[in-house]
């Protein structure tokens, strides 16, 4: 798969400023055609957190960027058949080494939290920004992926109105359970300096 030069790579005529119509400036663009306009009176103030790896375990291919833009070949591995045709994407996508990819404009509905409920609301893609960080729900993530992490987030909040954290364990807690116990919510919230209410348990010691 030959992947784009990011919008912002020098050169190209990108726009000064950290965003453009959703899109990050320093996230690598591979849009995904997983997406649709969120609804009028949706209120951008929930960063959701997922942990994915395509084979579960397996880092550094192309099958997550695949699947997000609806081009896996799912013969190519015999996990691939229990999400055979699955259409989902998330807004960004954060390697083992803190590479990040974009695939959805932050302004748009990516399809990364599924049937969700959070802080009294259904539908959490609704109003959310999901975050994809490559790991195995349970294991623990890479330094690079936190400090990727941290600015990311930092940079959402000082263009949406963000009030809360959560992890898809947290919004939709019958299906999914990552990132899981190897994510370490302290160090996020000690590095973003937002007091406890922004997350959805007291960070772990």
């Amino acid at each position: 798969m030959k992947y784009p030069e990011s919008s912002a790579a020098p050169g190209n005529g990108a726009q000064p400023g950290l965003w453009e119509q959703g899109w990050y400036r320093f996230a690598r663009r591979l849009p995904s055609p997983n997406h649709a306009a969120r609804p009028a009176a949706a209120r951008i103030d929930l960063i959701v957190l997922h942990s994915i790896s395509l084979p579960p375990g397996h880092y550094g291919g192309e099958e997550v960027h695949r699947l997000f833009t609806n081009t896996l070949d799912w013969d190519a591995h015999p996990y691939f058949a229990s999400i055979r045709d699955m259409r989902v994407s998330s807004h960004f996508y954060i390697h083992r080494n803190g590479d990040l990819w974009q695939f959805v404009a932050c302004d748009q509905r990516a399809w990364h939290a599924g049937a969700s409920h959070y802080r009294g609301r259904d539908n959490c893609n609704d109003d959310s920004i999901g975050i994809e960080l490559e790991g195995l729900e349970g294991d623990s993530f890479e330094d690079a992926q936190y400090e990727t992490l941290e600015s990311l987030s930092a940079a959402i909040a000082q263009h949406y109105p963000i009030q809360h954290v959560a992890g898809h364990e947290h919004v939709a807690p019958d299906r999914k359970k990552d990132p899981g116990p190897g994510f370490d919510w302290q160090r996020l919230q000690r590095a973003l300096g937002w007091t406890a209410r922004y997350f959805p348990v007291p960070p772990k010691a």
